[in-house]
This record gives structure tokens, C-alpha cells and sequence, in this order.
């Protein structure tokens, strides 16, 4: 689906999974210090809106989600990972509490795979599964001073919201369903909006802060080390993806439950690092030791706040460590603990 927002000509455009995005309007350097040093407006219309209604909405939740969603209420939204039966994960979302339901905000592009699992879990269960792409959109603000944007632009009291709340509020008459949740470390907001409105409402908010495109927000979120699932998943379980904080294991059932916890029961096999580098190596580049392969690269691109190569290793856990040197294309490629940059709204008050 297109994006309700016009978009300058000059915006570069890529393509994530089964969206059409802006990678980039400016630079990347701009507008990625826009999201780390003020305020950036982000375009995610490229994620699909999914309600989950019926009698056993919240059964087909919980058996879907990973994490526990039954007493998520219409005034809070929770990230959660959504797994396959063999604990591949299928996408990372942000399920929004309904009074009637749940809204399931997919992953940039990751939607229409997200919405075929789901039709595929139904089962016997009362459950209606509506995508509500068509009519509501989504854009974000992030950044340490993205509350500012959010004071001026809709209303300050909405700018110091607890973490993961969902208020039901109005913009210029204008219905809109605003949450304070963020994937870059400072903070963030999303708004939901009838994509009718979208437009009007995006243009205030560019007129208050520096419109930024995928390739700033990936960055963002890779250096605070949040899941980037269209480079991370494939064939790469939870546990080797490290994305473990997003599974509740205590929880008695979903699905793919069964073969996480046999990953945690079994031998440590192959886990995720980060890692810096002076270049900036493909996806599938080998990572030696002393000539010897020993895993290889998932993902890497250039830092803007390094000022270096930043990316993702996968090798044996026991070298799933910080501090240690491995040769990637013939360079040094040193691994990092997570966050590899500290996010400026860690020192930031809201005022």
C-alpha cells in the first residue's frame, strides 16, 4: 500500500520487504542528527495496521504473541515478537489495547506476511482479523526533544505520558490515536491517524521537525540494538538473533513457545554481536580468526555517530563476547556491548 503522504520528489525511495519507502530526503548525516540530537518526523505507513476482534480476541492474542498480552488495556501498547511453530520469528510488533480488541502494528514492509500468519492461527477460535492499513496510518516522532514537537503541535500534557501509554485524543477535529513508544533509544511517539487527514497532519508536523527516512530510523534503532527483522530472522531463531528480551517464556502458551524453550535447553550454538570496523562489509562476509572461519555478517552500515562501520556479527556464543578483534574483508572488526551509542534523551528531561 502507498503512502497517504506526499513526498518530495527528491526523496530517495528503496524498497523494505513489501513497502516502498523513503530511504532518504536529505542526507543521511542530517537526519539522523535530527533523531539524536532534536526531533525527527518518520513516515511508517509502510506498516500495516491489523484489529483483532471477536469474542476470543484475546485467546488468538495470546497464542500468537509471545509476550503476555492479557491484561493489556485500551490505554497501553506493548512490543511483542510473532513466531512460527519452529520459534522463527515472523515479525516485531506494537500491539495497541482496544476496548473491543487489539490493533497489531506490524514492522515496516513486514505486514502482509504478518497478516497471512495470523489468518493461518485462526482456527476454531471467534476472531475477526480486519487490516485497517486502508483507513488509518502511522508516523512517528523521535528524538530528545520530541516531546517539544509534541507540546506544540497537539498538546504538552501528552509530551510526559508514562512509557507505552495510549490515549484516544483530537488534532485540529481531526480523530487520532497517539501512543508514547519509540525504537531509537530517545524519546518517541507514534500517532495513528485516518489516512484522509494524514497529509495535514504530517505537514504540521515536518513544519516542527526534520522529516527523516528509513535508512536514519534502521541506524538509530541498530546502535540501541533493537531487532531489525528483514535483516536479522531468516533462519535465525530468537535466542541467535538475541532477541530472547522479547519472548515471555514463563508464559504457559503461544506459538513457537515449544521451540524456544528447547533452544535454551540445548547447546549454546551461534549468537549476534555487534561489532565496529573501519569498512563496511556485505551480509554473508566471512568473520576469521587466524585464517579460520569462524561465523559471518549479518548486517552492517556506516555510522554517522561512530563515524565508522557498525554492524552485526554471528558466530559461536563463546565468542559472543565485547572487546574482541576478529578479521572481516582483512580489517579489524572489533565487538561492542549494546547500546553501542547512548541515546541523548537518556540525560534529557521533559519540561
Amino acid at each position: 500500500m502507498e503512502s497517504p503522504i506526499s513526498h518530495p520528489d527528491s526523496a530517495q525511495r528503496g524498497t523494505v520487504a513489501e513497502s516502498t519507502v523513503v530511504r532518504t530526503y536529505s542526507t543521511l548525516d542530517e537526519e539522523y542528527t535530527a533523531i539524536r540530537e532534536r526531533a525527527a518526523v518518520l513516515d511508517l505507513s509502510g506498516s500495516r495496521v491489523i484489529e483483532i476482534a471477536g469474542d476470543d480476541a484475546v485467546d488468538f492474542a495470546q497464542k500468537v504473541l509471545a509476550r503476555d498480552v492479557e491484561y493489556l488495556t485500551a490505554e497501553r501498547c506493548m512490543t511483542s515478537l510473532v513466531l512460527d511453530e519452529a520459534g522463527l520469528v515472523i515479525d516485531q510488533v506494537v500491539v495497541w489495547g482496544r476496548e473491543t480488541g487489539m490493533l497489531v502494528e506490524s514492522s515496516v514492509g513486514g505486514g502482509g506476511r504478518l497478516l497471512e500468519h495470523l489468518q493461518g492461527q485462526v482456527g476454531d477460535l471467534s476472531v475477526e482479523l480486519t487490516d485497517r492499513s486502508g483507513e488509518s496510518t502511522l508516523f512517528s516522532l523521535e528524538g530528545p526533544y520530541a516531546w517539544g514537537v509534541v507540546g506544540r503541535l497537539i498538546d504538552s500534557e501528552l509530551a510526559a505520558l508514562p512509557f507505552e501509554s495510549v490515549v484516544d485524543t483530537e488534532w485540529d477535529g481531526v480523530p487520532i490515536l497517539f501512543a508514547r513508544t519509540g525504537a531509537t533509544g530517545e524519546y518517541g511517539y507514534k500517532v495513528m491517524v485516518p489516512r484522509a487527514e494524514a497529509q495535514k497532519l504530517w505537514d504540521a508536523a515536518a513544519a516542527e521537525a526534520t522529516p527523516a527516512g528509513q535508512d536514519a530510523l534502521e541506524l538509530a534503532m541498530l546502535e540501541v540494538r533493537q531487532p531489525l527483522v528483514h535483516h536479522e530472522a531468516g533462519d535465525a531463531d530468537v535466542l541467535t538473533m538475541g532477541a530472547n528480551w522479547l519472548v515471555d517464556i514463563t508464559k504457559a502458551e503461544f506459538v513457537g513457545r515449544d521451540a524456544v524453550q528447547a533452544a535454551f535447553e540445548a547447546p549454546a550454538g551461534l549468537r549476534t554481536v555487534g561489532f565496529t570496523s573501519t569498512g563496511v562489509p556485505a551480509a554473508g562476509t566471512a568473520v576469521t580468526v587466524d585464517g579460520e572461519t569462524v561465523g559471518e555478517v549479518v548486517h552492517a552500515v556506516h555510522s554517522v555517530g561512530l563515524g565508522s562501520g557498525l554492524g552485526l556479527l554471528r558466530v559461536p556464543a563463546d565468542l559472543a563476547s565485547a572487546g574482541l578483534t576478529f578479521t572481516v574483508d582483512e580489517a579489524d572488526a572489533t565487538t561492542l556491548t549494546s547500546p553501542y551509542i547512548t541515546p541523548k534523551s537518556w540525560s534529557t528531561p521533559i519540561i
